[in-house]
């Protein structure tokens, strides 16, 4: 018999398997629940780079990211959008330069002046 571990919807279970050789028929086994694994360690927060910080200006949801590490921009270029009380807010680069980090992703929540991204 061979074992596996089985996640279903998020629930794990340690399942036992038995291979058959011989044509008859399987046997089924109700599935041991087994304990939970812990969930992986969330990867390292991205780092800040050089430059000048672009903050959020209010508590809100990142809703897109308009450009990616190293990516040359102008003053007042959109490279994020903010969704805050149900409207869209353009988050803009404070200079002409390149985007060195983005520390906020799609999906994020924000807080006043978290640094979002850095553009030297």
């Amino acid at each position: 018999m061979k074992r596996f571990n089985v996640t279903v919807n998020g629930k794990s279970y340690d399942v036992a398997v038995e291979e058959i050789t011989d044509g008859s028929a399987p046997v089924a086994t109700a599935p041991v629940s087994a304990p939970a694994k812990p969930a992986p360690a969330p990867a390292s927060a991205p780092e800040k780079g050089e430059g000048e910080s672009v903050s959020a200006p209010m508590s809100g949801t990142i809703l897109d990211v308009k450009v990616s590490v190293g990516d040359s921009v102008t003053k007042g270029q959109v490279i994020m959008v903010l969704e805050a009380m149900k409207m869209e807010n353009d988050i803009v680069s404070p200079c002409d330069g390149k985007v060195t980090s983005i520390l906020a992703k799609k999906g994020d929540t924000v807080n006043p002046s978290d640094t979002l991204a850095t553009v030297k």
